[in-house]
């Protein structure tokens, strides 16, 4: 689709925009959102005729780009058969997307429970593990994000927490795995994985290990940098969760549904979870939707012992439609496995050489379409490219970055001092060559702030 000029309109909307919405995680009057008018495929455009190649998508969820003909139709077709029915029933784009769903999920995740986005199927596996286990705390590692909701912005390791942190909520953080800023002042990623399962073990057993319903981890942290975990450590905590009773819960809202090359990360790992959480890249956020897989045992749990959790719109028709069709549409096409080839022949590759070509570029991790690049000021002393939060002035760095990437034609995911790489999956490699050689372009204005 060509964007066609109409800068009244976009006028009007940004107008209504400012008069009325509220915008999450903004300061209300600091912030000037840009007014979009449509989007296609990898792409978005305003309404003065801008495109821009989407390396956020959205926020890490259209993992088929905008605009899908087949979601769509899906959508359209369910809505003029049966736009919404209550829970409590079986109805077939429910059943149809719990079965896909089922399929591709680890081991014996068979169960699904819907929820309407990541944060509550946060909190509803949560809830499980409580009741399943008995006990009060959850433990989960600084350095993630869960959502916004009350209990999972407390799971939360992020300063997104601080503004709600009850000090209550029953939750105790530790250090996960990051080789490059380690916490365990390892030199290896051997080092960093045994050292970080042994600070986790100590944790657990410091906090008593009878009070500890469940560890949440992201598979892949996303947000906070997209580090991904050394080979051994997930399987390591899964063998503490065995060992001392407790409910291993991993968080697939950002890495799930072919962002790292397979369905799930945990497929990586060779690990099953007991509940593993989904939302956003399930039906590349056309309808929001997400939900908690659950394993057979703590199905059980609640075979005849009512689970006291629900939602109005749990598995509703919709979005349910919308799911179906793009799981379908994510075989059909081999989205799963775009992802895992370019990341691997394209973007891996790309981003080191820029990396050799940007003093700003400190660390290059990632995989599939999930890629972060770490900025600093110094290589050697790997500063940050700006401090830890920074806001106003401090962040002038990262924002001088943002702007020169959107003046190229490239919608950047910035956060702190990270510029993360997460296109569709099912982008094109013309396409994605485009957005490198802007990000390219763009680094050379982190450059300037390095010494």
């Amino acid at each position: 689709m060509t964007p066609q000029p109409n800068p009244e309109a976009g006028a009007a909307v940004k107008a209504a925009d400012r008069d009325h919405v509220f915008h999450s995680w903004s300061a209300q009057e600091l912030i000037d959102p840009l007014a979009v008018a449509g989007a296609e495929g990898s792409y978005f455009w305003d309404y003065d005729g801008r495109r821009y190649l989407d390396f956020s998508s959205g926020l890490v969820y259209t993992n088929i780009g905008y605009q899908h003909p087949k979601v769509v139709a899906a959508i359209q077709e369910q809505a003029a058969r049966m736009t919404t029915f209550a829970p409590a029933f079986a109805i077939e784009a429910r059943s149809e997307a719990a079965r896909l769903i089922a399929e591709r999920t680890p081991g014996d995740l068979d169960k699904i429970f819907f929820t309407n986005g990541g944060a509550d199927a946060v909190e509803h596996a949560i809830r499980m593990a409580r009741l399943h286990t008995g006990r009060p705390k959850v433990l989960s590692a600084y350095r993630s994000y869960h959502g916004g909701t009350q209990q999972a912005v407390n799971i939360t390791g992020d300063p997104r927490r601080w503004a709600s942190d009850s000090g209550t909520a029953g939750v105790v953080h530790f250090w996960a795995p990051y080789l490059y800023r380690s916490r365990f002042y390892a030199e290896t990623e051997e080092q960093e994985c045994a050292r970080a399962l042994e600070h986790l073990e100590t944790t657990i057993r410091f906090e008593g290990p009878s009070t500890i319903a469940a560890i949440i981890l992201e598979t892949i942290p996303g947000t906070a940098g997209i580090m991904v975990p050394p080979p051994g450590y997930l399987a390591g905590v899964r063998e503490l969760c065995d060992t001392y009773g407790i409910v291993f819960v991993l968080d697939e809202v950002m890495a799930g549904f072919g962002r790292t090359g397979e369905w799930f990360a945990a497929d990586l790992f060779d690990v099953t979870p007991d509940l593993l959480t989904f939302a956003k890249g399930v039906n590349s956020g056309y309808v929001p939707l997400g939900g908690v897989a659950i394993s057979g045992a703590i199905a059980q749990t609640f075979g005849k012992r009512p689970y006291p959790g629900g939602l109005t719109y749990s598995g509703h028709p919709l979005a349910c439609a919308a799911a179906v069709a793009t799981i379908n549409v994510m075989a059909e096409e081999g989205v799963v496995e775009n992802a895992a080839r370019l990341g691997a022949e394209v973007v891996g590759p790309e981003l080191r050489a820029l990396a050799e070509r940007h003093p700003s570029v400190g660390e290059v991790r990632g995989t599939g379409m999930f890629w972060a690049l770490e900025l600093v000021r110094d290589r050697e002393t790997r500063e940050p490219l700006v401090p830890y939060n920074a806001a106003g002035e401090a962040n002038a760095p990262m924002a001088a970055f943002a702007a020169a990437a959107k003046k190229g034609g490239l919608w950047p995911f910035v956060n702190m001092n990270r510029t993360h790489v997460v296109p569709p999956c099912n982008i094109g490699e013309a396409e994605l060559k485009e957005g490198l050689s802007a990000l390219d372009a763009a680094l050379s204005v982190a450059d300037e702030h390095t010494r």
